[in-house]
């Protein structure tokens, strides 16, 4: 027992249940109803006590479910039907008591109770019905997607493909498999493939001996790549492949269709059910409702995350960064590239000697500190500008890893220090779609210090790739890279096989490991964007038009509704109230369900709401009018009503479950405001149904059965 308000609860249930157990001793008519509404109490006293408010609350509705079954009132099968309808009523009522708050601005209180926590107390009821972004404002996000990039994929393919069917050519490389580096620098004496960065869509192969030129690109050569490269243009000992207008133009589409799947899926990992995700030519739109500037700033870091993954060995047997901090050194502190940089030395293993014993080097890496104020990022471009003037050995790239410094001792906590370098081959062994699934989960290796790390699953031939990759590569280094930037570059300690391995994060704060691993494991199950993509705009929305358009909604409701009641009460008098009682009941329904739900209410959604008010409103008028046709042939009120409702049954099922089978197509294939006014849509027909056949008859019986003792029965 938490709390006086439990202790009183658990108390008066108690008492409750033993005054009900005595009147069903007595009461021998009424005795099992009875004894089920102790029984019901009983059990609601023992959830008061441990402080279990749903089920006390669904016992002590049943409890007033057993009391209405035992009143002297109609007949029993009424009762219990009209017991069920109270039930559901006052389930939505308590449902929807935190949004009543809301919406009547306080002035309906909601106890700290049940909603508001004050002190150890917790809020009982915690679901809501929100606004959405037309209607509480929030922020637009626009995103473009970088479709040269995903054109560079696709000719990258074909740039490795062109190597080694050269190299095959040359006769240098026979066998399934990729080309090795020697066989790779024999190729380079024949025909240098060149992939520039700009243009994006062409590839570029230069001939030694311009003789090769027609024996190698024979017909052969030119129709495997004539699909999606055309004819090559040839100019002496060069040629120029380019990637034709069609096949960019059907790869920029097919990016901007995935990036905007990818990013929806992103945001319902989020759990932002209300936001919307849209394309514009190139563009992605993300609209999502709220004010809370913490939560905007993780949705765009994870968003905004290309969640390309890659494994790619390291160059230790290279010392490149050496000659260059000797070059700097000779050309004096005048030459010196960026203010703070250094270069640092590292002992890194670099595999087996011919006896299989371990072999160490010594290399160099470049180091640059993040200065106070500034940064990860603008740091990690001024570096990354230094860079790109240096020449690089052939298939080799630079790859940038994240230093953190510790500055708490007792818990671990770090901070970014500076980016260092990375001496990568560059060709990716492993890619992201190669894996199957990941999880983050503890990392056992750090005992009781709280680590964590990613799990992933590689597929069938991505599992495959790096166990032989692992396996010839024992006692070297292998990068694992997420975006471009290094995450982690473990030593293969042993061949890795059975398709799983592990990502830990760089930092070893288990606070930034955790937040770290959570995100990396919902962008590389969201999936990799074909492309990386980059906000171009940025735009919030206000309230004011949220607050406009929610008084004009209100107000055409409440109006439209009113006029629509008011027309049935005078057409169809006593029938009339029937009708507008189970409409007014079957709208409250509605938005307890999506209050229940944690929805969130857009100008589509209100639309939606008044469609099936509409909808509720034939159902009733159909019955109305069948019940008044049998009334006219002389039937009697119970049996007018009998057939009236039976011959109803099927036009009200089928208009409402045929609507149904639209929303849920509109559902499945719309987005945005659509796929919210299909989903009110779904609830509003389910409700209908319920409401059309089953609420309106409960309430038909009961004037039947008493206002006909007192007068004629007439339908308007």
């Amino acid at each position: 027992m938490s709390n006086p308000i439990n202790e009183t609860l658990t108390y008066v249930l108690a008492g409750l249940a033993v005054l009900l157990g005595g009147l069903g001793y007595f009461q021998r008519r009424r005795r099992n109803a009875l004894w089920i509404g102790a029984a019901c109490a009983a059990c609601a006293s023992a959830s008061a006590y441990f402080d279990s408010f749903w089920g006390m609350a669904t016992l002590v509705i049943l409890v007033i479910a057993a009391l209405i079954a035992a009143l002297d009132l109609v007949d029993l099968a009424w009762r219990l039907r009209f017991g069920l309808v109270t039930s559901i009523t006052l389930v939505a009522v308590v449902s929807m008591w935190p949004t009543l708050s809301d919406m009547t601005g306080g002035r309906l209180p909601c106890p700290d109770y049940l909603c508001a926590p004050r002190g150890d107390l917790p809020p009982r009821v915690n679901m809501k019905l929100g606004r959405g972004l037309d209607l509480r404002g929030g922020l637009r996000l626009v995103y473009t997607v970088d479709v040269d990039e995903a054109i560079r994929d696709r000719r990258d393919r074909y740039y490795e493909e062109m190597r080694a069917l050269l190299a095959t050519s040359y006769g240098i490389h026979s066998g399934s498999q990729a080309p090795t580096e020697e066989e790779l620098a024999r190729l380079r004496e024949k025909v240098v493939v060149t992939a520039p960065r700009q243009p994006a869509n062409q590839l570029v192969l230069t001939f030694t001996d311009p003789a090769d030129v027609e024996a190698r690109i024979d017909a052969r050569f030119r129709d495997q790549f004539r699909a999606d490269l055309g004819n090559p243009e040839v100019q002496g000992n060069r040629v120029t492949y380019t990637v034709r207008e069609d096949a960019a133009s059907a790869i920029r589409d097919s990016a901007v269709g995935q990036a905007k799947e990818i990013v929806l899926r992103r945001v319902d990992e989020l759990g932002l059910k209300e936001a919307a995700v849209s394309t514009r030519a190139e563009d992605i739109i993300v609209e999502v409702p709220g004010e809370d500037e913490r939560s905007f700033a993780e949705i765009r870091e994870v968003i905004s995350q290309t969640a390309r993954l890659e494994f790619k060995l390291l160059d230790d047997e290279n010392d490149y960064f050496g000659p260059v901090k000797g070059d700097l050194e000779k050309r004096g502190a005048a030459a010196w590239p960026l203010e703070g940089l250094e270069f640092q030395r590292e002992r890194v293993p670099a595999g087996l000697d011919a006896n299989g014993d371990r072999v160490v080097k010594v290399v160099t890496f470049a180091y640059l500190p993040i200065p106070k104020g500034e940064e990860p990022k603008t740091t990690l471009e001024r570096l990354k500008e230094w860079v790109a003037t240096l020449e690089l050995p052939p298939d080799r790239e630079v790859g940038y890893g994240l230093e953190y410094e510790t500055i708490d001792e007792v818990t671990l906590k770090q901070a970014p220090a500076g980016w260092r370098t990375y001496l990568l081959k560059s060709r990716a062994d492993i890619t992201g779609d190669m894996i199957r699934d990941a999880r983050a989960q503890p990392d056992q290796s750090q005992g009781s210090l709280g680590g964590w790390n990613v799990g992933l699953v590689f597929t069938e031939q991505g599992g495959s790739i790096f166990g032989k990759i692992t396996s010839a590569n024992v006692k070297k280094r292998f990068a694992i890279i997420l975006d471009g930037k290094v995450e982690s570059a473990p030593e293969i300690l042993t061949a890795i096989t059975g398709g799983h391995a592990q990502i830990t994060m760089g930092s070893s704060d288990p606070e930034i490991q955790l937040r770290d691993s959570r995100k990396l494991e919902m962008v590389l199950r969201s999936g990799a964007l074909p492309a990386p993509i980059s906000p171009s705009n940025e735009q919030r929305i206000g309230p004011s038009l949220g607050a406009d358009a929610i008084t004009l909604s209100v107000e055409g409701a409440v109006a439209g509704g009113t006029l629509v009641l008011l027309f049935m009460l005078a057409y169809y008098e006593y029938a009339g109230l029937i009708a507008a009682l189970s409409v007014l009941l079957n709208v409250f329904l509605q938005l307890a369900i999506l209050a229940s739900l944690g929805a969130s209410m857009t100008l589509p959604g209100i639309a939606g709401i008044a469609l099936t008010m509409g909808m509720g409103v034939d159902a009733n008028v159909l019955q109305n009018e069948r019940i008044r046709d049998e009334v006219r042939e002389g039937k009697s009120p119970r049996a007018a009503v009998e057939i009236g409702f039976s011959r109803a049954l099927s036009a009200i099922v089928d208009g409402n479950l045929t609507t149904l089978i639209s929303a849920i197509v509109l559902a499945q294939y719309g987005t945005g405001p659509i796929k919210g006014f299909a989903f009110t849509l779904m609830v509003g027909t389910t409700v209908n149904i319920f409401c059309g056949v089953f609420v309106s008859r409960v309430l038909y019986d009961l004037w039947v059965r008493t206002m006909t003792r007192k007068a004629k029965f007439r339908i308007g």
